[in-house]
């Protein structure tokens, strides 16, 4: 068993806190550190960092950390304390940037679509504010209005998209590692593991199919700013330094 990193130990020991601790307390901290929509009035500049550490329940906190743990470990021990650091922060706030641009053009779509059927401005802020509209004059379907409402209203939390970030140096750093998932308990290479995740995650980004709650598109987003530091680390053997 690995043994536990001074950064990932930190890490685990500071979500396990702010997850278990306002349970504990009767507090809810979601308005405060969960990510929110830009228009949103809970929004604060701060979330993209602190909605990392936020979770939705326990499979959901114990998932994120044992990726941080299995995974994060060896790059911590590669990179030291501080670059791992970094880059987890990295990965983590630039998925929250993506996550909020995917969502800010699927939202500001449907908010034209409304102002083209006659509506104002302060007519689709009541329909954000109430959740009802007269379905005699928006003719979108309800699955749009759904997903405009829930854009609105709905904060993203969790490191998921930083452990994406992680996963990616992972594979890019021990790219024969053999991986496998608890439904698809078959060893796959790193290499081929990690690009299908996150095709899966794109596509179920992209369509109807996805299940649940979950922000896909952050996933992509932690993947993606989690190449582009891992691999210019690696090109330019910044781990030698």
């Amino acid at each position: 068993m690995q043994q536990l990193t001074p950064a990932i130990k930190h890490l685990i020991i500071i979500n396990a806190i702010l997850f278990f601790a306002p349970q504990l307390l009767n507090l809810d901290l979601t308005n405060i550190l969960a990510l929110h929509f830009p228009q949103n009035d809970h929004f604060g500049f701060w979330q993209y960092a602190t909605h990392m550490f936020m979770h939705g329940s326990v499979a959901h906190i114990l998932f994120n950390m044992y990726g941080l743990w299995a995974f994060g470990t060896p790059l911590e021990q590669m990179w030291g304390k501080n670059k791992f650091l970094f880059f987890y922060f990295s990965a983590g706030i630039g998925a929250g940037l993506i996550y909020t641009l995917v969502n800010y053009y699927q939202f500001n779509d449907t908010f034209q679509q409304l102002l083209n059927l006659g509506l104002s401005e302060n007519e689709i802020k009541n329909i954000l504010i109430s959740g009802s509209y007269n379905e005699n004059i928006v003719t979108l379907s309800n699955l749009q209005m759904s997903k405009f409402y829930s854009l609105y209203h709905t904060p993203a939390v969790g490191a998921s998209g930083a452990v994406y970030g992680v996963l990616v140096a992972f594979a890019l750093a021990f790219p024969n590692a053999k991986l496998a998932m608890i439904f698809f308990p078959v060893p796959i290479a790193a290499k081929y593991f990690v690009p299908l995740i996150i095709v899966s995650d794109l596509f179920f980004g992209l369509t109807k199919y996805s299940i649940g709650n979950v922000a896909h598109f952050a996933h992509v987003g932690g993947a993606i700013i989690g190449f582009i530091i891992a691999w210019y680390w690696k090109k330019n053997q910044f781990r030698n330094y």
